[in-house]
């Protein structure tokens, strides 16, 4: 072992055959070249070229291999481990290459990658390999305890569903080596001596010190048999007392000495191995064959992987017995300002878009009377007019049936009282024109809504008797269409405004109730301490949901319409673009699908900015598309949605799994209410990323191909092209098509075998979104 590196050795050995031994601190295995089996306690590894094996700390293993192997050891010491990774006594680390489960592959080459880094440093002997060294080995363990980390085991042979006898197993297995005594577990778990005597010999069977000595002696004698080391050192390193009372707690169970014990049943195998020096393992290195074999270690790119912190999570689901349920899917309503927009061949281009990659019922508009979409009168002497005021409005409509979409005509309170009478006459006139044109089976399926916002001085028995007259107009003409009412709705106070009461406290003839519900609405951006984002959390369903309590305590079951929403986006055009929040769009989405029966979205930033009186970024409406024609992440969050077929079979707050005619869906995120402002930052983002890993069990046996989406700040969202390509100058045509085309979820397709439990990693970064189709194979 290098002297100056006396936490790790490294040594590039030929390995015939390696006799039982039990491993000090962590040891990590690279076959750079040949073949090794190794044998653990537990099973068989074959370990064939690039092969990466971790032995665990006091693991017993043995190893043989070829003539022509050449592989790599690292040995990382127990002191150092214990220095700078408190939990390392009660973790193990299960990693072995070709066990790998589908997505780990590039932490694995990440971690050859190091490997062979970390060789050739320190067969180099470069003036700074010492530190290249240090800063290799880290990252390995990073690694290691960030994807391979599995929790020290618990004693598998107490079949108890006792909670508290649990953890003082687990507490007593992890604790072995040091003093325990009965009265140290009482108060440690606040029980009497006496009671905790009674209680552990009623649950486990046996006797507290009994237990406790039966753990200390199955680790020594794995020391006995598989090191050198004297039977005083072993003793104390398990916690006995003195070399007396080991011995003869020894012979109470194993009717002989240690010593003998030792003598009789130790494996006494010579090692078969050669180990290299730094001159001999420089020119094997430098050979032509493994020169070659690391140069595309070396060059292979890792950017799939990164080393970052990550909190994990391990998800099981079995799906053998379950209670399927059926996806609801609401109306989606798009809106798009005035009718007239659509007259612009782009807009009218992203609406077709949205019919067939999301779905979509109704295009909401604004100011249909009084607006620029019907021409203004010509006075002319001709006794039938050669023009026509609904001209622009045809045109629309004639799109609009054509692909079976209709209207979500919003009315505000101020459009009719500017001048009522005639606001009336001329909103009949376009509705018999429509009926005439169009006929009454298209034009009764629109939906007419009534607004005043929640801030109004009209009376209450004004708002009340307009509202009346457009219900009784519409309805004379189209007696099926469905007209409603805005309803204003504070989630802190569960009730509507007191200019509003009228429409739940009167016997108002109402179709549906449409209302609102925004994040950010609760959220002062000012304060970037604010604990307040934490409450973000479910806060739309929660709003739904008292909204519908309170209708109900009126004896109002109508449906109702979300017209608005929208999930946390920060308050500027920065921190809205950096915040990736395409989870937080779908878990919403899916809350509530159970609960209205339509939902709004708005076609684009473009229109939604130019809908207010100013300017500003908008923060009450969800928009899919970007300027240009780029989709925001509301357009793929709802393109998985639309995806979802089938039955759910599992459910969760950051999960779904359905079951179809071709196999299973399955659909991931990780999902963070956190401040927008915060998010700028890289190394707070990393903090929020999520390792999962997936066990299904009670998939149908087969073979099937996987296809995996991920939609995350890299893969889809506009921000992250948009500045790597940002430019003083500005960009052109070609910039923009390029960073459309290239923003979306990526595609990665896998073969998959399934017999018995299917197991899978996932890493997540912010609020993202991994889609899994499970296909079964047809031949």
């Amino acid at each position: 072992m290098d002297n100056q590196l006396t936490d790790f050795s490294i040594n590039l050995q030929q390995i015939e055959f390696l006799a039982p031994k039990m491993n000090p601190g962590i040891g990590v295995i690279f076959v750079i070249q040949g073949d090794l089996t190794v044998e653990t306690n537990s099973r068989f590894y074959q370990l064939k070229e690039k092969d990466v094996l971790v032995i665990n700390r006091n693991q017993v293993y043995q190893a043989k291999g070829n003539k022509g192997n050449h592989i790599l050891l690292l040995q990382i010491s127990d002191r150092f481990m214990k220095q700078y990774y408190e939990a390392y006594p009660n973790s193990r680390f299960e990693c072995f290459s070709g066990d790998v489960d589908m997505e780990k592959d590039a932490v694995i080459n990440r971690i050859r990658k190091l490997l062979a880094e970390l060789m050739i440093a320190y067969f180099r002997r470069s003036e700074s390999y010492r530190i290249e060294i240090q800063s290799y080995v880290s990252e390995i363990l990073l690694i290691l305890i960030r994807r391979f980390k599995q929790m020290g085991r618990i004693q598998e042979r107490i079949d108890t569903g006792d909670q508290r006898i649990r953890e003082i197993i687990y507490y007593m297995e992890e604790n072995y080596h040091q003093k325990i005594t009965l009265d140290d577990i009482s108060e440690k778990f606040y029980l009497s001596s006496s009671y905790l005597s009674r209680y552990f010999k009623e649950k486990v069977g046996t006797g507290f010190n009994y237990y406790l000595m039966n753990i200390r002696l199955e680790h020594a004698v794995k020391e006995l048999l598989y090191t050198s080391d004297s039977i005083s050192h072993i003793a104390m390193n398990n916690g006995f007392p003195n070399v007396k009372s080991f011995v003869h707690y020894f012979k109470e169970a194993y009717k002989k000495t240690p010593k003998l014990y030792r003598e009789e049943n130790q494996e006494t195998g010579m090692d078969t191995m050669k180990t290299y020096d730094i001159k001999d393992a420089v020119e094997i290195i430098q050979s032509s064959s493994i020169i070659g074999e690391l140069g595309m270690l070396l060059t292979d790119s890792d950017v799939a992987f990164t080393s970052i912190e990550t909190e994990a999570e391990e998800l099981k689901l079995d799906i053998r017995q379950v209670s399927p349920s059926k996806i609801n899917r609401p109306i989606h309503n798009l809106a798009i300002g005035e009718l007239s927009e659509l007259l612009k061949e782009g807009v009218r281009l992203q609406v077709l878009m949205v019919k067939e990659e999301i779905g979509l019922k109704n295009i909401a508009v604004r100011k249909l009377i009084g607006g620029t979409t019907f021409i203004p009168p010509i006075e002319t002497d001709e006794i039938i007019a050669t023009t026509s005021p609904y001209y622009n409005a045809d045109f629309v409509l004639n799109f609009l049936r054509k692909h079976d979409l209709g209207l979500f005509i919003r009315i505000d309170y101020v459009e009719i009282s500017r001048d009522e009478e005639n606001y009336i006459r001329e909103m009949q006139d376009f509705i018999k024109h429509c009926l005439n044109v169009y006929g009454t089976s298209y034009i009764e399926k629109w939906y007419f809504m009534f607004y005043e916002p929640s801030a109004t001085a009209v009376l209450v028995s004004e708002l009340e008797r307009v509202y009346l007259k457009l219900y009784r107009s519409v309805k004379a003409l189209i007696p099926k269409v469905k007209v409603g009412a805005f309803l204003p709705f504070s989630y802190k106070d569960e009730k509507t405004s007191k200019n509003h009461t009228w429409l739940v406290e009167r016997k108002v003839p109402i179709d549906f109730y449409g209302y609102e519900a925004n994040q950010n609405e609760i959220i002062d951006f000012e304060e970037l301490g604010d604990d307040r984002f934490s409450l973000a959390k479910g806060y739309i369903k929660e709003k739904t949901v008292k909204l519908k309590t309170y209708l109900r305590k009126h004896g109002k079951n109508q449906p109702i319409s979300l017209i608005s929403w929208n999930t946390l986006s920060g308050n500027t055009r920065f921190t809205n673009g950096t915040f990736f929040r395409g989870a937080l769009v779908l878990q919403n989405a899916l809350d509530l699908a159970d609960e209205v029966e339509s939902i709004g979205f708005w076609i684009n930033t473009e229109q939604h900015e130019k809908s207010g009186r100013d300017r500003k970024i908008r923060m009450e409406g969800l928009e899919l598309f970007h300027f240009f024609s780029g989709k925001r992440p509301a357009y793929f969050a709802m393109q998985f949605f639309d995806r979802l077929n089938g039955d759910i079979i599992a459910r969760g707050s950051e999960y779904i799994m359905t079951k179809n005619d071709r196999g299973y869906q399955l659909v991931l995120m990780n999902i963070n209410n956190v401040n927008p402002h915060f998010t700028i930052e890289e190394t707070f983002l990393k903090k929020l990323n999520k390792e999962v890993r997936v066990t299904i069990s009670g998939l149908e046996p087969g073979e099937y191909q996987i296809r995996k989406r991920v939609f995350d700040k890299d893969f889809g969202a506009l921000y992250t092209k948009w500045w790597d390509l940002n430019s003083k100058y500005g960009m052109d045509e070609e910039v923009v098509n390029y960073i459309n085309e290239t923003s979306k979820p990526s595609l990665e397709l896998f073969d998959q075998v399934i017999d018995g439990d299917w197991s899978m990693y996932a890493y997540m970064s912010l609020n993202a979104i991994h889609f899994f189709d499970i296909r079964r194979a047809f031949y």
